[in-house]
């Protein structure tokens, strides 16, 4: 049984950028419209090895990034050209499917690849149709592949790669004997990764039996991948932002200041306003050309200009180890980049501080942000801008105690992300909640909540009026 976690990379974590990893120019692109430019510890330790054609257990919490640890290298084994059922990624629950299932459409839409879902409680017709018409791409949960296996409607002989994410939690739930059955209608020479948070006795076993040679990336909180940063959410009653915001610009020191906006048309406003009350700041939005982007990062870098104003997707590529606080003055879209917004600061071994503004608007998002994280973050009423930057739990008077502490990074685990003020005419792809076939819709899906392609909203708003009786 320890064969399998023998080779193992705890204490050896790397730090492997993107560009390094020989992506497709699409995958790159994708990333870069998400606001992703720099891998988490379990996406910069096992997506190398994935991309080798290694098989690979990668023990991570939710909340790791292990998502596009694993599924980046998969879109990156798929012939586009070739139809037929190249991935297959199994999940305990329908909910992660549809998450892990966005996921890919995100990262393989520029490819043409296409992605379905497959699952108990809706229609499995439409599911089989969308197979027959050469998806590349399965994701679904074990009861309802067994049903299409079963029916002959799926077939795993030309499959690449299979995916076993959670595990632990498809243990938990009774799935082991459909897992090993899914697996036994699998091609011997797959290559297979398996994500779990922990390694109970049968997800041991199922290494043993069905990996060969893997390697073990062990991303653990607790130990080389912890970032020194002091992170706090500050509610502001009156929601006063801008007042909060030249407060703690009037007390910064030694280092650089990052001050997210949402939107870039957010994002200018707020640099004109301060400008006009004598802030030196200079502002990266999409309006920007590249030289001007280029002028506004050297005098960044060369510590002429302190505090940078920036959206999630005009900030890709910095890469600046002297960044001292960041200030979320927006929240962002998602879990995934609050994460990588605070991970701007803490680098290199130094200690870093993220401050949230929370105006009354935010609280419903700032719950939904927090639900994807695995942790939470202390939060407590706006103490003032001093008593902020010392960070003390005193500072915070009547709110509930807040203990400093090291934020685990990477925190959040990826879901769709949006991309800053799309023009009203942009179409978005997007997985059908009800028969899993890919489409377009003309505004930015939340993930928390379901979407449908034309028909099927029909079809769901037509059995909404039925069931609502008549007055």
């Amino acid at each position: 049984m320890q064969t399998t976690i023998e080779r193992t990379l705890i204490g050896e974590m790397r730090d492997v950028p993107f560009a390094s990893m020989n992506l497709s120019r699409e995958t790159l692109d994708a990333l870069r419209s998400m606001g992703i430019d720099d891998p988490t510890p379990i996406q910069s330790n096992a997506m190398p090895h994935l991309l080798q054609g290694k098989d690979v257990i990668g023990q991570a919490r939710t909340g790791s990034g292990k998502t596009l640890a694993f599924a980046i290298p998969a879109i990156e084994t798929v012939d586009p050209k070739q139809r037929g059922v190249q991935v297959l990624v199994l999940t305990p629950t329908r909910e992660l499917a549809v998450q892990v299932g966005s996921v890919f459409n995100q990262v393989a839409g520029r490819r043409g690849i296409q992605t379905v879902l497959v699952f108990g409680g809706r229609g499995i017709q439409p599911q089989i149709a969308a197979i027959r018409r050469g998806a590349q791409v399965v994701v679904g949960t074990p009861g309802r592949i067994l049903d299409l296996l079963r029916q002959n409607a799926l077939r795993l002989d030309g499959l690449r790669m299979l995916v076993l994410d959670e595990a632990d939690e498809m243990l938990d739930r009774g799935f082991a004997p459909d897992v090993e059955r899914i697996i036994s209608h699998t091609s011997s020479d797959r290559q297979t990764a398996l994500f779990s948070a922990t390694l109970p006795e049968w997800v041991q076993k199922t290494a043993n039996k069905h990996l060969r040679n893997p390697v073990t990336v062990h991303v653990d909180p607790s130990g080389e991948d912890r970032a020194e940063i002091d992170h706090i959410a500050y509610d502001l009653p009156d929601g006063d932002k801008m007042t909060a915001l030249t407060d703690l610009l009037n007390l910064r020191s030694e280092g650089s200041i990052i001050v997210f906006g949402r939107t870039k048309h957010g994002v200018k406003k707020l640099a004109s306003k301060l400008e006009g009350l004598g802030y030196p700041v200079a502002a990266l939005q999409g309006n920007l050309s590249q030289n001007a982007r280029d002028r506004v990062m050297e005098d960044f870098r060369a510590g002429r200009v302190q505090i940078l104003l920036a959206t999630n997707v005009a900030a890709r590529g910095l890469d600046i180890t002297s960044i001292a606080q960041v200030i979320n003055f927006d929240l962002p879209e998602s879990p995934e980049l609050l994460t990588h917004r605070v991970g701007r600061t803490g680098r290199m071994g130094r200690a870093g501080q993220a401050i949230t503004l929370l105006g009354p608007e935010d609280a419903a998002k700032w719950r939904q942000l927090e639900r994807g994280l695995a942790h939470r973050i202390p939060r407590g009423r706006w103490p003032g801008a001093q008593a902020a930057i010392d960070g003390t739990a005193e500072a915070m008077g009547s709110a509930s105690p807040v203990e400093r502490r090291e934020v685990n990074l990477p925190r959040s685990q990826p879901r769709v992300e949006r991309s800053e003020s799309p023009p009203v005419q942009r179409r978005h792809q997007v997985i059908c909640h009800e028969c899993g076939e890919q489409a377009q819709v003309p505004f930015s899906p939340d993930p928390s909540r379901p979407v449908y392609c034309g028909a099927c909203f029909q079809a769901e708003k037509h059995r909404r009026q039925r069931r609502t009786p008549r007055q």
